[in-house]
């Protein structure tokens, strides 16, 4: 049997085929007996459609492969700030159909390009008449029926009733067209194709018309998390309908961490989502949730999501809603900490020295970069700045930025002072400042 025999491009569980892109693209750099839980036929499977999708037909793309002592490291590379595509795109334009899907698909669009309004029996008639005449076998009247809800749903159809009888006819609002009577939809579906969220729909909209992005290249470009784009729309939905989602958290460190509160078995959570925040350093999306069984907002990678199913709406959406903006305004990052609800907290205080004649240019920054915290000047040369927050690590992280202007901190906890004064005694070790005298 050829060893490629029973192999196809295309896919019917995208979960799956989005686990090892992400592997390949975050992770990479692992062998095929490193991917654990998950069979050899598996692996070369996914590995085959990977680098199928992203090599292109002059040979050039973004799969790697390296031999090494270790074995074939599997991997994907590419300088997100040089593409005007997304190459991770592909995957979604891969999903797999019947033949009898994607012929019924081609025929109702013939049938009903050229007739105007047509009834259901119509279409059956010309669909008999056109089967009949290449020997194919008849389509039920039922799968016609529910194909042609399914397109008015989404658009391609619109339906129109006169009296009892319901007529369909194909939309007029192809994409050409739209591009060809808006002036500046081109170039504004070009930008968004590689820049906002569901990047993919208007990459899929410029394949409509025969169009490529040539204008716009952007220097920080996330496009592993397109790989998120599914699992973000179901999300998004729950939320604008007020439900709650069940979902699985897959992420590495968790299968080495015991359970955690809120959690079912096998990392199983039920939550309220609220709202997506974007971190502006990684780029990293993450889920706002409110977990009923700890009582406690919980933030939640998206990359780190899977199986998303949506739930009944819930009535006590809009307390929590309101509670979670209440409590979002103590957020200097994207995360809630370990804090309990109506649990005290003492604000971090930041002393820092800054001559405002010469370093103007600082304090802008402080400013800048307080986010929900508060800058005042308490002496000739210092400024105290003040963050009542939920998390106060996520300041500390940003306070090294600051190393040498930093004269007292006050607050948080005690565990966190006691932390950031190891660090900086750590560095004096590492750099050798207590010994030479050249390093101040």
């Amino acid at each position: 049997m050829h060893p490629l025999a029973g192999f196809s491009e295309l896919i019917k569980n995208f979960e799956k085929t989005r686990d090892y892109l992400r592997d390949f693209f975050i992770y990479g750099f692992k062998t095929r007996g490193e991917f654990s839980g998950r069979s050899s036929r598996t692996y070369d499977d996914e590995k085959r459609r990977a680098e199928s999708w992203l090599t292109r037909p002059d040979g050039s793309g973004f799969f790697r492969c390296e031999d090494t002592a270790q074995g074939r490291l599997a991997s994907i590379c590419a300088d997100s700030g040089h593409l005007f595509e997304n190459p991770l795109y592909q995957a979604y334009q891969s999903r797999s159909f019947t033949d009898n899907d994607i012929r019924l698909h081609f025929l109702l669009c013939d049938l009903l390009t050229d007739a105007g309004a047509v009834t259901l029996r119509e279409i059956m008639s010309g669909l008999d008449e056109r089967c009949a005449a290449s020997g194919a076998e008849m389509f039920e009247e039922q799968t016609v029926r529910n194909k042609l809800r399914e397109y008015a749903a989404e658009g391609l159809i619109l339906t129109e009733k006169r009296g009892k009888t319901v007529f369909f006819r194909l939309s007029p609002d192809t994409v050409s067209r739209l591009f060809a009577e808006t002036e500046g939809l081109a170039e504004a579906v070009q930008f968004f194709s590689e820049d906002a969220e569901f990047g993919v729909i208007g990459n899929s909209l410029l394949k409509a018309a025969g169009m490529k992005n040539t204008l716009f290249l952007h220097k920080h470009h996330y496009i592993v998390h397109t790989l998120e784009d599914d699992i973000l729309t179901v999300l998004l939905t729950a939320i604008t309908e007020q439900r709650e989602v069940s979902f699985r958290n897959f992420g590495a460190a968790r299968r080495l961490l015991p359970q955690r509160e809120g959690e079912q078995e096998g990392g199983l959570f039920t939550a309220l989502p609220m709202q997506i925040f974007v971190s502006v350093q990684t780029g990293r999306r993450y889920l706002a949730a409110y977990v009923p069984a700890n009582k406690r907002f919980v933030l939640f990678r998206l990359d780190f999501i899977r199986r998303v199913r949506i739930g009944s709406p819930s009535a006590a959406y809009p307390q929590i809603a309101e509670k979670f903006r209440r409590n979002r305004v103590r957020c200097f990052g994207v995360s809630f900490g370990m804090r309990r609800e109506n649990e005290p907290s003492e604000p971090l205080k930041l002393t820092g020295r800054v001559n405002p004649q010469t370093e103007a240019y600082v304090l802008e920054r402080l400013r800048r970069e307080k986010r929900c915290g508060t800058l005042e000047q308490v002496g000739e040369q210092l400024f105290q700045m003040t963050f009542d927050v939920h998390d106060p690590n996520e300041v500390m992280q940003w306070t090294k930025t600051l190393i040498g202007r930093i004269v007292r901190a006050e607050g948080g906890t005690p565990k966190l002072r006691a932390r950031f004064q190891w660090d900086i005694r750590r560095m004096q070790r590492m750099y050798g400042a207590e010994n030479d005298e050249h390093i101040q």
